[in-house]
């Protein structure tokens, strides 16, 4: 018997307000951070799997739920029964490389039916982006009969930059950018996470180098003071506490801090006026999707990144 919608949200935030609102579907709820650590092209095998679960109980300390991820995912090998498979995603980097991965494993899954994607960002008479949970309940009902239905060229660009995502260079990124789709923020993302790797200059990443420059600008009373700033002002990446807390904890070279205040110290300032570059200091062995941080440097005058050379083929 064929059933009518299958939807895919980008976590249990919204799957909670999407059962409250009482949307029309059986939910398939996302519980992945795939816009960090390593990846692999094939999303649903045990060697996926296994490397996320290294990952984030390593670096964050967390308990992968690994049968929780993967009864979700089962979900999906009947989603040829369906008529419609909606995705409920937002406009930042955060939730496009899920997207992207997302889309992906539906075509892993032989998927034939239609997709059609509801994404959150900017709103009429509002000032700042919105995620899906932040919307009223009239936005939201609004942005799902608003919804696109995603072409053949979506899918493929979506698969395209998901395999360049899980392979070493992500300079083949760039000309994905700029290729027209129903992706809105896709192109802004992109962006964004090309510049998460050193800059030439500082050696430090815009998300890195903006936390400086919040530090020196605001009166910082400690490092929990500093992560809200750091969460409102951090744009097109959608990280969470524990993402921007850890970036701080890392950080920690460029301040002092006491009871009451967290203040740049020389390296701060000179990194933030881009008179020493600090890469190597910083150097650890993090990954995004199949590359290391610490291979390359983005170029801010050329617009790309370079492999640094002890890692050049």
């Amino acid at each position: 018997m064929t059933k009518h919608i299958l939807n895919i949200s980008n976590g249990s935030s919204l799957t909670a307000v999407l059962e409250k609102e009482n949307y029309e579907g059986e939910i398939v709820t996302w519980h992945e951070m795939l816009c960090e650590g390593p990846t692999e092209k094939d999303i649903d095998t045990d060697s996926f799997f296994a490397k996320r679960k290294t990952f984030l109980e390593s670096v964050y300390g967390v308990e992968y739920d690994e049968s929780k991820i993967k009864s979700e995912i089962k979900k999906l090998d009947e989603v040829n029964n369906y008529k419609e498979v909606i995705l409920w995603f937002e406009y930042d980097l955060f939730c496009h490389i899920n997207l992207i991965a997302v889309i992906s494993l539906l075509k892993q899954k032989d998927i034939r039916i239609p997709i059609t994607l509801v994404c959150s960002g900017r709103v009429d008479h509002e000032p700042d982006l919105k995620g899906l949970p932040q919307l009223t309940s009239k936005q939201l009902k609004e942005h799902f009969k608003s919804r696109v239905t995603l072409s053949v060229d979506d899918v493929a660009l979506a698969q395209k930059a998901w395999d360049v995502y899980c392979g070493d260079d992500h300079n083949e990124l760039k000309p994905l950018i700029v290729r027209p789709s129903n992706f809105i923020y896709l192109s802004n993302c992109l962006k964004a996470h090309l510049k998460r790797f050193p800059d030439t200059r500082s050696g430090l990443s815009t998300l890195e180098y903006n936390i400086l420059k919040l530090t020196k600008e605001h009166k910082v009373k400690s490092r929990h003071h500093l992560l809200g700033y750091a969460l409102h002002y951090q744009g097109y990446y959608g990280f969470g506490d524990i993402q921007i807390s850890r970036m701080i904890d890392e950080l920690k070279m460029f301040y002092e801090e006491d009871d009451s205040s967290l203040t740049l110290n020389r390296k701060g300032h000179l990194a933030l006026e881009h008179l020493e570059n600090y890469r190597k200091e910083m150097q650890s062995n993090f990954t995004f999707g199949g590359t290391n941080k610490n291979h390359f440097q983005f170029n801010k005058k050329e617009n790309r990144l370079i492999r640094n050379t002890i890692y050049a083929h």
